[in-house]
């Protein structure tokens, strides 16, 4: 019983300050520090001859650096006094998840296309990759539910798939993980061979919490149609991965995800995700936003099962 509440205590106290804060933009996170070692790396090695190689290695010390640094310090924090270890241990679930801060910055796009389409292009362009400057306002709102729906997956579902497996140091390496993807996991000419590696291991740990986002999504909203759709587009994205929650919401809702993006001025087509272009309501971003919270709230009930098993074999 102990041992179970001890499991269960920091996760409820990190999820709990997620909902609370999010992210707030005064205070210090480690994931830009993270953004800046990996600049570092980039910089310094992603040059010349053997760029393969040099994005391995970078990427490897990358992860495994962070996963030895964050158990080192837990063991270090909990030595000091088991409350020092219980504040290091929430800290670092509540910067690991991200729900609240989704959830917001989906609501506020659709509340600054109340204003103007040109505020919820501008909005919509701090979250997403795509160049938003021509997008219509079905167009904005779909973006929106996608984005919602793969990060749903990246920065909640699965951080707390590896808290479940291998505590905080599992959740801060599979952030480390996500990172390096976003910042070097690209297919162009810079980073072809030097991000390879990273982008090769954000799909390996992604894909089963990518899966399994899609299922909680499907069974929180008790949609059929939801799992039809992930049977029938899950696997139709370029990536091996986004296509699973993203097939998920568009069943949800019965909607049409994809389709052609500009990404930096050129056209990339993406395969289409159901095959209904209905015009999306303003009131179902709360639907929406219902689906992330519960889906991260099963989630967080998971992983301490999941831990408590693990600590019990």
């Amino acid at each position: 019983m102990e041992q179970a509440r001890m499991i269960s205590l920091p996760l409820m106290l990190g999820y709990g300050l997620d909902l609370l804060l999010g992210d707030p933009r005064w205070m210090p996170h480690p994931i830009v520090g993270f953004g800046r070692l990996i600049h570092t790396f980039d910089t310094r090695l992603n040059r010349g001859r053997g760029r393969f190689w040099k994005g391995l290695a970078s990427a490897l010390a990358l992860i495994l650096g962070v996963f030895f640094l964050f158990a080192a310090a837990g063991r270090l924090a909990a030595a000091i006094h088991p409350a020092v270890g219980l504040a290091f241990e929430v800290s670092g679930i509540f910067f690991a998840l991200a729900n609240q801060t989704l959830v917001r910055e989906g609501r506020a796009v659709f509340a600054a296309l109340r204003l103007s389409l040109e505020a919820g292009r501008r909005r919509l362009s701090w979250i997403v990759g795509r160049d938003t400057a021509d997008l219509s306002v079905q167009e904005v709102k779909t973006a929106v539910f996608e984005t919602m729906a793969e990060n749903l997956s990246d920065g909640v579902v699965a951080p707390l798939f590896w808290y479940a497996l291998l505590g905080l140091p599992g959740m801060m390496a599979y952030k480390m993980v996500n990172t390096l993807d976003s910042m070097i996991g690209h297919k162009d000419e810079r980073y072809y061979w030097f991000g390879k590696t990273a982008a090769r291991i954000d799909d390996a740990a992604n894909l089963l919490p990518a899966r399994l986002t899609a299922a909680l999504m499907a069974l929180v909203s008790l949609s059929p149609r939801s799992f039809r759709f992930i049977a029938r587009y899950g696997s139709a994205h370029d990536s091996p991965n986004s296509g699973y929650p993203e097939a998920a919401l568009a069943g949800i809702l019965d909607l049409r995800f994809g389709g052609p993006h500009t990404y930096d001025g050129e056209r990339v087509d993406k395969p289409w995700i159901g095959a209904n272009p209905r015009e999306i309501g303003d009131e179902e971003i709360g639907y929406v936003a219902a689906i992330n919270h519960a889906v991260c709230f099963v989630a967080v009930v998971l992983a301490i099962s999941g831990r408590t098993l693990l600590h019990a074999l």
